[in-house]
């Protein structure tokens, strides 16, 4: 018996007890599958939530990851280079709307925003109104979508060797373009990867839209919140949707799979070079 099968065989009753989490996490997205028939999903796409659901989302989600990727990636570089004894609070303060309820996040959003909230009377002088707007949606995505991008970016910072900043500044670099043609280009993976869970985190975000966004189809109304209503009056319908929702996580997911990989070998071949980190053609 060779190693190979040696380690298989040790390890074969740790894959028997693995099968129920295995199946428990398969089973639900294969039942989605073959509950749906073509016909179904043909009459999901002509339903007249659906569009506008869906273009919705994505404008919506598009927007709050430009926001986060602009305002996040300064932070995240900040956090990861950064010796201040503040730094680790700041970390904790930008993981918590991982862990805290999107309900919760959507009472705190509206107790900022709203009439009675924090900037309340600010907002009300000059005659703006954020909850149950599209600007609603977009802020309730990037509060509970940011800390998904700067954790994956402060890590992917953090992995760069240091030594290729010190050479980029001796070949003449300025702080900036050392930042944007040698360390952004080797943390794009992580960048990429962090951009995409984001992204996804966005896109089916449900709790924190609902309470400080509402559900008014064509303003506030996104997919996930498509899917809740028509569960209360069609199922199949909302089965259908919810079907349309998980393709696009899935290309999502491969997209995280594929692109990061592809890029990483690319550049480390074709652009990792002196002329690179010194800005010559």
């Amino acid at each position: 018996m060779n190693s190979a099968d040696n380690y298989q065989f040790k390890h074969f009753p740790v894959f028997l007890v693995a099968i129920p989490m295995l199946l428990l996490l398969v089973l639900p997205v294969v039942s989605l599958i073959v509950a749906s028939s073509p016909a179904d999903l043909l009459e999901g796409v002509h339903h007249p939530l659906f569009m506008p659901a869906l273009w919705l989302s994505t404008r919506t989600t598009l927007f709050s990851l430009a926001i986060v990727i602009v305002t996040g990636t300064p932070l995240s570089w900040w956090l990861a280079v950064s010796s201040s004894r503040w730094t680790r609070l700041v970390e904790l303060f930008v993981a918590l709307p991982i862990v805290l309820p999107p309900a919760v996040v959507g009472i705190s959003l509206l107790y900022t925003f709203g009439r009675g909230g924090l900037f309340g009377a600010q907002l009300a002088s000059i005659n703006l109104q954020v909850p149950f707007t599209t600007a609603a949606v977009v802020l309730a995505q990037v509060v509970v979508s940011a800390p998904f991008y700067i954790q994956a970016a402060v890590a992917a910072f953090r992995r760069v060797d240091h030594d290729l900043l010190i050479v980029a500044r001796t070949l003449g670099q300025s702080p900036t373009g050392t930042f944007f043609r040698v360390v952004v280009p080797l943390a794009l993976p992580g960048l990429f990867g962090g951009a995409v869970i984001s992204w996804a985190r966005s896109l089916g975000e449900f709790g924190a839209t609902l309470l400080f966004a509402g559900n008014l189809p064509g303003t506030t109304q996104t997919i996930p919140l498509a899917i809740y209503m028509t569960l209360e009056s069609d199922v199949r319908v909302a089965l259908v949707f919810a079907l349309l929702l998980a393709g696009i996580s899935v290309l999502l997911f491969l997209f995280l799979r594929l692109v990061p990989t592809i890029w990483s070998s690319y550049y480390t071949t074709n652009f990792l070079n002196v002329s690179r980190i010194t800005g010559e053609e």
